[in-house]
């Protein structure tokens, strides 16, 4: 845990008591703060109550006597409204921040110089921030890691000199950060999202290049124009920038060079300064970094480890290691020539699109509660689908648009199991059949959709889907035999 003393003996109110808001109140109280806590849900104000946190009902309380309101990210800070306890903290004329602003707060009190890389983006971000934390730590450095990534950022070890902090930072964390100011700040990439939060995608934007504009390096993705906007704001100020591409070369910048060699598609990861261009890591036959999106990924993640004085070597090393996230195009198994690739964690079209550029034979099971646009931006890829399982409320829209395009045969599945079956039968039925790119065929679960019709979230759903997988008959898992 890092202790937060810098509202020792002060007054704080605290709302919300889910996994975050509760580490942040034991954080506080740690550091010696008064906290008054409160949440609607009355099994969290009890859980909490258990800890012996000070429970108070906040719609009924003094608020004159409180230095600050702490947030948890999750509740409306703008819109659609702003939350109760927000308006009441206005009306008293005192700040209202999240636990990222906590701990940089502490950082400057304790260890100012102690490295931080900040990671957010629309898409991306809990990929890179893990394999900057994997290949620091197969560097051998001290590396914390988390944020709006696994462990809240207060549960973590405090700042010290020599000791890395590595965090994923949300759009609703950032708008609760007003002085964060990291080491490292990257900004991967922005497409709309979370528009019922911040009611706009200029206002979206805005957000999150806070991450970067105090940042002393900033890494900034140039592949969307949003994001090159960004860069070039950056440039202008004349402070440190290092841009990062993963479709495109660059004159100065860390980007991915795509090539064909022996039908099988290599990415190379090309630093180039000073005007001269090295190739620096090659990820081929690296599972985990499969696909065009984690050319970018590992491009940022390139940019700030070797910021971090890591060697070439040592990076690309870790980047052989790296074991790859649970949900992110996370290689389950195979059963023959066929793998099973779960990508549970695509809750967007523009998280599924990277996933169809991967394989040039997909057997693709998608569906939930689509959000807005639908698929339609992913025609362009519909080529590379052998055929499409629909699954949940996004059925009927999804199938409109096969229907529409005419190129993708589809079933209705229904449910998820029925979908694994039907696209494991189909799939094995291909299997002898030649096929082009890097020569696999692959059953990908990728929904573009939130999970919220079926399953309780992306997790519980990619649960299901390695268990349903596991299940077949003749699996294997990646590294037996």
């Amino acid at each position: 845990m890092t202790p937060i003393g810098v509202f020792a003996g002060r007054k704080v109110a605290l709302f919300g008591l889910g996994g975050s808001g509760l580490v942040t109140a034991r954080a506080l109280i740690a550091g010696g703060a008064d906290v008054s806590a409160f949440d609607d849900n009355p099994v969290s104000r009890d859980k909490a109550a258990g800890e012996g946190i000070s429970i108070v009902d906040l719609a009924q309380a003094d608020w004159s006597g409180f230095a600050a309101l702490v947030l948890a990210p999750g509740v409306p800070l703008t819109h659609p409204v702003p939350h109760w306890t927000v308006e009441k903290a206005k009306a008293a004329g005192i700040e209202i921040i999240g636990d990222i602003e906590l701990f940089f707060r502490e950082r400057s009190k304790v260890a100012p110089a102690a490295p931080v890389v900040c990671i957010t983006g629309t898409n991306g971000k809990s990929t890179t921030t893990a394999l900057i934390a994997h290949v620091l730590r197969s560097a051998g450095r001290d590396v914390q890691m988390g944020g709006n990534i696994g462990t809240a950022v207060l549960a973590l070890e405090p700042p010290a000199d020599g000791r890395i902090h590595v965090i994923e930072c949300s759009s609703y964390q950032i708008d609760l950060a007003p002085s964060m100011a990291p080491t490292i700040g990257i900004q991967m990439n922005l497409t709309p999202d979370h528009l019922d939060r911040h009611g706009t995608f200029e206002n979206y934007g805005a957000i999150k290049e806070r991450l970067v504009a105090n940042a002393d390096i900033a890494v900034i993705g140039v592949d969307d124009e949003a994001s090159k906007q960004m860069a070039r704001r950056r440039a202008a100020s004349g402070r440190k920038l290092v841009k990062i591409s993963g479709e495109q070369p660059l004159d100065d910048g860390v980007f991915a060079g795509i090539t064909a060699n022996a039908g099988t598609l290599e990415t190379r990861i090309v630093q180039v300064l000073d005007g001269k261009p090295r190739i620096v890591a090659n990820l081929a036959g690296i599972g985990s970094l499969r696909g065009s999106h984690n050319a970018q990924n590992a491009a940022a993640a390139f940019a700030a480890c070797f910021a971090l004085r890591l060697s070439a070597e040592e990076i690309a090393a870790g980047f052989k290691s790296y074991p790859g996230l649970a949900h992110r195009m996370e290689e389950i198994g195979r059963v023959g020539r066929v793998v099973f690739i779960n990508d549970s964690k695509a809750t967007n079209a523009d998280s599924t699109e990277k996933a169809l550029t991967s394989f040039r034979e997909i057997f693709w099971i998608l569906g939930g509660k689509a959000k807005e646009g639908g698929i339609e931006s992913l025609t362009r890829y519909f080529p590379n689908i052998a055929k499409a399982y629909l699954i949940g409320a996004a059925s009927d829209l999804f199938a409109a648009t096969f229907d529409d395009d005419g190129r993708v045969a589809y079933e209705r599945s229904g449910t998820l199991d029925v979908a694994v079956a039907h696209a494991a039968r189909d799939a094995l039925a291909n299997s002898g059949d030649k096929v082009g790119g890097a020569g696999e065929i692959a059953v990908l679960l990728s929904p573009a959709c939130a999970s919220f019709d079926q399953f309780p979230n992306f997790e519980v759903r990619g649960d299901a889907f390695r268990a349903l997988v596991k299940a077949l008959p003749g699996f294997e898992a990646f590294g037996a035999g």
